[in-house]
C-alpha cells in the first residue's frame, strides 16, 4: 500500500458476530489495486466502529484465499502455477516430496490423516525443511496442512498424471538423526504398526468404496468416485519389509516402490537395490542431484540393469555445476541428454520425475527447481522445458535409434533417442548436442521411402549461466520451426549447447 496516502488500505469489509457459538464467518474483499505484499489486519469493534471493549472474542483459523483459484475450486491453488504443472503434461505426480515425509522427528513426520476433512480442523505442523541451513535466513515455515491429500489427488487427476504418494515409514530423517537410534520406530511389524497401517488407510482412502472408514471421509470431501490410485511409495530414501508384505496381502494390485538410498551409487545403494529385489518391490527409486560431471559419466546409465528384478523410477534428479546450484542452461542440456538414457531404456525405467518442483523466490531452501513463482508471477526453468519437450514428445512406441558416432562415455557430443507417435503417426527424433560446436546430423528412417512435413523445437542452452527467472521469465525458450526432407532422410545442424526435438510426419500426411 501507498504508505503517504492519507487512507492506506486497499479495502474493508465489516463483519457481524451474532452468535456465542463457533460459525464460520465469510467476506469477499476486493483490492481496489494490485499489490505484491499486502497485509490482513482485523479489528474487533463495536456497532459504532468503536474498539471492542466488553468482553473477549475467540477468534480462530483465519484464512484468506482467491475467489479466482485452478478451476474455482474453494481453497484452491494459484491458477497460473497449476497452469504450468498442466501445460508439462506429467505422466506421473510425485507428493508430498522427499525428506518432508519424515520430518525432523517422527511427532513432525508428514502424517496424512491430519491433512483431510475439513480445512479448519487440520493441524499445523513444522517444515521439516525449517532449520537445516543456519548459514542462510529463511521465514517461519510452518505447514497448515490446508494443501492436504485430497487436495493433492485431485490436483494429479486435473493434471492428468497418476498419484505417486509416498509414506513414511517408522523412520525419521536420517540425515539429522545419524547417530540416533532411539529417533526411529523399532524395526518389527509390531513397533512400525502405526506406519503400516496408515499405507493401507490411504490406500482406501485414494480407492475404497464409500461405505469404508476412509472412502466416505473422501466422499465427504466431494469425491465419492474413486482416485484410481495405481502406485504407492515406501519410504523417502529408505525402505521396509513389512510394509511391502502387508500391502502386497491386502492390495495386489497396487504397484509398490520401494527405495534405494539417498545416493545413486555406493553400499547403501547396492544393498537398497538388493533388498527391494529380494522383497519383489515393482519399481525401486533412485535419487541423484548431481554435478555435470556424474551426468557425463551417466548416459549409458540403464544399459546394463537387470531386465529381470524391479523397473526403476527415477524418483529425485537435477543437474547443478559445482558452485552454481541453480536452474542455469549450462546444467540443463546435461538433464536434457541424460534423458535419452531413460527414454532408450523405457523397459526399465518405467518414471521419472525431476525434483523439487516448486519454490517461492523468497522462501527456498533447496535449488534447482523446476518452476519459481513470487507473489504475483511464474519462471519456468531451462529445466521444466527440457521435461516439457520430453512429456509432450513422448510417443507410444521406443524405437530403435543407432548413432554412427556414439559419443564416448564423460565426453560432450551428441546424445539421442527415438519415438513412434501412433496418434498422429509421427516419428520424433530428440537430438542434443552438449559439445561447444555446432554438429551437422543426418537422421535417416529406415524402412520409409519418403517423409511428410518435419517440425522443430529447439531450446538453445549456449548461454551457459543464462536462467529464466521472475523479472525476465522468458530468457531461454523453445522455438518451432521446420526443417525439409529429402526421401527418407532429413539433414540439419544441431546448434551448440542445443536441444531439438523432430517431429517427422508419415509419408502422406501433413
Amino acid at each position: 500500500p501507498n504508505t503517504m496516502a492519507e487512507h492506506q488500505q486497499l479495502s474493508e469489509v465489516k463483519v457481524v458476530v451474532d452468535s456465542p457459538e463457533w460459525k464460520q464467518y465469510e467476506a469477499i474483499i476486493r483490492s481496489s489495486r494490485q499489490v505484491e505484499k499486502a497485509e490482513l489486519r482485523i479489528f474487533l469493534a463495536d456497532e459504532n466502529g468503536r474498539a471492542w471493549t466488553k468482553e473477549i472474542c475467540d477468534v480462530e483459523h483465519i484464512s484468506l484465499f482467491p475467489v479466482d483459484t485452478w478451476r474455482g475450486h474453494r481453497n484452491g491453488l494459484r491458477k497460473d502455477i497449476v497452469q504450468a504443472l498442466y501445460d508439462l503434461r506429467p505422466g506421473v505426480f510425485r507428493f508430498p516430496g522427499g525428506c518432508i515425509v519424515e520430518g525432523t522427528t517422527l511427532e513432525n513426520r508428514y502424517n496424512w490423516k491430519h491433512s483431510v476433512g475439513p480445512v479448519e480442523n487440520r493441524k499445523i505442523n513444522k517444515n521439516r525443511w525449517m532449520d537445516c541451513f543456519p548459514h542462510r535466513c529463511f521465514p517461519d515455515y510452518f505447514q497448515s496442512y490446508g494443501l492436504g491429500y485430497y487436495e493433492l489427488f485431485l490436483l494429479s487427476e486435473e493434471i492428468g498424471a497418476e498419484p505417486l504418494p509416498v509414506m513414511n515409514v517408522g523412520m525419521a530423517c536420517q540425515y539429522q538423526n545419524w547417530e540416533r537410534e532411539d529417533a526411529h520406530a523399532p524395526a518389527t511389524e509390531e513397533g512400525l504398526e502405526t506406519y503400516i497401517q496408515d499405507c493401507l488407510d490411504l490406500i482406501e482412502f485414494a480407492n475404497g468404496d464409500t461405505a469404508t472408514q476412509w472412502g466416505k471421509v473422501r466422499a465427504q470431501m466431494g469425491h465419492p468416485e474413486s482416485f484410481g490410485l495405481k502406485y504407492i511409495a515406501v519410504g523417502n530414501e529408505q525402505w521396509g519389509k513389512f510394509f511391502v508384505e502387508r500391502i502386497r496381502k491386502a492390495y495386489p494390485d497396487i504397484r509398490i516402490v520401494g527405495s534405494s538410498g539417498p545416493g545413486p551409487d555406493g553400499k547403501d545403494f547396492e544393498d537398497g537395490w538388493k533388498a527391494m529385489t529380494d522383497l519383489k518391490a515393482d519399481l525401486v527409486d533412485e535419487h541423484f542431484y548431481r554435478p555435470i560431471d556424474w551426468f557425463q559419466n551417466n548416459m549409458y546409465r540403464y544399459y546394463n540393469y537387470d531386465r529381470k528384478g524391479p523397473k526403476v523410477f527415477a524418483g529425485e534428479y537435477a543437474c547443478h555445476d559445482n558452485g552454481k546450484k541453480y536452474n542455469h542452461a549450462g546444467a540443463s542440456i546435461y538433464e536434457a541428454a541424460f534423458m535419452t538414457t531413460l527414454e532408450r531404456n523405457a523397459d526399465i525405467v518405467e518414471m521419472a520425475t525431476y525434483a523439487p518442483m516448486l519454490a517461492h523466490v523468497e522462501g527456498w531452501q533447496w535449488r534447482p527447481d523446476l518452476i519459481w513463482f513470487d507473489n504475483l508471477r511464474v519462471a519456468l526453468s531451462c529445466s521444466y522445458h527440457v521435461q516439457a519437450m520430453y512429456a509432450r514428445n513422448k510417443g507410444t512406441h521406443l524405437l530403435p535409434c543407432i548413432q554412427s558416432e556414439k559419443t564416448p562415455k564423460g565426453q560432450d557430443g551428441v546424445f539421442s533417442s527415438a519415438v513412434w507417435d501412433e496418434n498422429d503417426q509421427s516419428y520424433v527424433v530428440k537430438v542434443i548436442n552438449t559439445s561447444a560446436e555446432d554438429k551437422p546430423v543426418r537422421l535417416v528412417m529406415d524402412g520409409a521411402k519418403r517423409l511428410g512435413k518435419v517440425a522443430t523445437l529447439t531450446l538453445d542452452c549456449s548461454h551457459y549461466e543464462g536462467e529464466n527467472t521472475v523479472d525476465n521469465p522468458n530468457s531461454i525458450v523453445p522455438v518451432e520451426n521446420y526443417a525439409e526432407a529429402q526421401g527418407n532422410t532429413v539433414e540439419a545442424i544441431v546448434g551448440a549447447k542445443s536441444f531439438v526435438v523432430y517431429r517427422i510426419a508419415k509419408e502422406g500426411r501433413k
